[in-house]
C-alpha cells in the first residue's frame, strides 16, 4: 500500500539576528549540516536542498508523515544555536558579545 502524503514540501528561510554574518565560519556550516543529517536520520524531514550563506539559509523540505512543520523548524534552529553558542564559548568569546540580548528568555539571539 502507498504512503499517503500529509505534508508537501516547504521553503524555508532562517536569518542571524541583524542580517550578521554568523555562518562565515565553515565550522557554523557544518552545525547546520549535522542537524539536517540528524533529522533526516531521525525521520522527521526529507531534505532536497537547501543553501547556506553567511547570514541565512534556505532550506526546502518535507515533513515525515506524523511531524509538525512548526515543531521540527523549533527544534532544528534551537539545537543548532545552541551548538553554535557551545563553538563561540570557546573559540570566538568575543564575537559571541555581538549576539547579546535584552530578552526574558534568552541572553544570546542568532
Amino acid at each position: 500500500m502507498a504512503e499517503i502524503i500529509t505534508e508537501y514540501a516547504h521553503f524555508f528561510t532562517a536569518t542571524n539576528l541583524e542580517w550578521k554574518k554568523l555562518l562565515l565560519p565553515d565550522t557554523r556550516k557544518d552545525v547546520i549540516i549535522e542537524s539536517m543529517r540528524f533529522i533526516v536520520k531521525d525521520k522527521r524531514v526529507i531534505i532536497y536542498g537547501f543553501v547556506i550563506m553567511p547570514n541565512h539559509i534556505h532550506i526546502i523540505w518535507q515533513m515525515q508523515a506524523g511531524k509538525k512543520r512548526d515543531a521540527v523548524q523549533r527544534d532544528f534552529l534551537r539545537h543548532t544555536a545552541q551548538e553554535i553558542k557551545n563553538d563561540m564559548l570557546i573559540n570566538y568569546r568575543e564575537e559571541l558579545k555581538d549576539y547579546l540580548v535584552n530578552a526574558k528568555d534568552r541572553k544570546y539571539q542568532f
